[in-house]
């Protein structure tokens, strides 16, 4: 296993996450597989690996109990656990905050202050601390609820940090680059770590190279989520496999994305959600030794990219946006066009629910004015027209 130095801290660079634990069939994820999660997660374990991710709502918050369980089997001082204060849940009413996790298996929930939900997760892992804890996705949904200085959730945990019970805090993320920029402006010094979805199609795809940038900007270490993006860069499949099974018959499509991110030098820990054993196996392999991509290798990877997504040639170079009479931030919305033509989900829907209707694409008049703007000829009101076919579509 290779490991990463953090601070006091040798990190294995294989993390394990915890969303994706093997799990009762019919139960819609929900009810895990307990003996078969815990036969995983101690192969791993044993194999070298020692960070462990998990979140308030992971399997209906199974996730927590079950990776606390199994670990406690261990030395604490053996391995590292690292979870989330679910704001990207919590809606604060009168008061209280109530978590509506209602679509992930579990009751609604609420809470007085932030203090009750970190207690509540402690007991639910069955720790005294955490080694790594983390604002659970700071994004244009979530930016101002994390930094009323009101609620205090910020002020709240590094409270904790300084009683030892928080050893390292940080955040994770799936916003926009301009938001996590905005963010770490105010909070940088505080914020020790930053967990962001990261592999090489969402390198262009979701703007990962741009949120990369801004975060490596302030010298703060990225750990990974999603490197095979949901197991969509295990078997990409058509084309984009065929152009990796080319250049090198013997590479799995995994080693490939793994591989992309072992090049990148911000990179400490990469977790990944592996269900069996044998992704856990292929895994704990490719991290026993350093083989980054080459510089060849990579644009082969942007060919497989070209092959398996279709993306309009924004550079964010702003031109088209002085021009608009609406206002409208079109490289934002260009962006958030590709994502959705490519794979409309929670991420796109997210980002909408943030805007708007002003700031929406349907709010595009058609004037043109933008186009001749542009260096790349891109067709902006036609986009516009498009992206706002989507978001109505029944």
């Amino acid at each position: 296993m290779v490991y990463k130095q953090f601070k006091d801290k040798n990190l294995s660079t294989l993390g394990y996450g915890g969303m994706r634990l093997p799990s009762v069939p019919d139960s819609r994820g929900h009810i895990i597989d307990e003996p078969e999660a815990e036969r995983l997660l101690i192969h791993a374990y044993n194999s070298g690996v020692n960070y462990f991710d998990t979140a308030f709502f992971y399997h209906a918050g199974n996730s927590e109990r079950v990776i606390g369980k199994t670990l406690s089997r261990f030395p604490r001082d053996s391995y590292y656990i690292g979870d989330k204060w679910p704001g990207n849940f919590v809606d604060p009413i009168d008061d209280k905050l109530y978590v509506d996790v209602s679509n992930m298996g579990m009751k609604h929930m609420t809470f007085s202050t932030p203090a009750e939900i970190f207690e509540y997760q402690l007991k639910n892992v069955g720790v005294d601390y955490f080694d790594f804890y983390m604002l659970h996705n700071v994004a244009e949904s979530t930016y101002d609820l994390y930094t009323d200085k009101k609620i205090g959730v910020i002020e709240y945990l590094l409270g904790q940090k300084e009683k030892g019970r928080i050893k390292h805090l940080g955040f994770s993320t799936h916003g926009r680059y301009e938001t996590i920029d905005k963010f770490l402006k105010e909070y940088s010094d505080s914020m020790e770590f930053a967990l962001m979805q990261l592999n090489y199609l969402d390198w262009t795809l979701q703007e990962a190279g741009k949120k990369y940038d801004v975060i490596t900007k302030y010298n703060i270490p990225i750990f990974v989520m999603e490197p095979v993006r949901g197991g969509k860069l295990a078997a990409p499949g058509g084309e984009a496999e065929e152009v990796l099974k080319n250049a090198d018959p013997a590479a799995t499509p995994a080693s490939w994305a793994f591989r992309f991110l072992q090049s990148l030098s911000n990179v400490h820990v990469v977790v990944s959600g592996m269900t069996t054993m044998d992704q856990l196996k292929e895994n704990i392999d490719i991290f026993s030794r350093e083989n980054p991509t080459t510089a060849m290798e990579i644009e082969t990877l942007w060919k497989a990219v070209d092959k398996m997504a279709s993306f309009v040639p924004c550079t964010s170079c702003r031109y088209c946006c002085d021009a608009c009479p609406q206002n409208l931030d079109i490289p934002m919305l260009i962006a958030t066009y590709n994502e959705a033509v490519n794979e409309y989900g929670w991420y796109v829907n997210d980002i909408l629910d943030t805007l708007s209707d002003d700031e929406k694409p349907g709010a595009c008049i058609s004037c043109n004015a933008c186009s001749p703007l542009c260096p790349q000829d891109i067709d902006i009101a036609d986009i516009m027209r498009k992206f706002d076919d989507l978001t109505n579509k029944p």
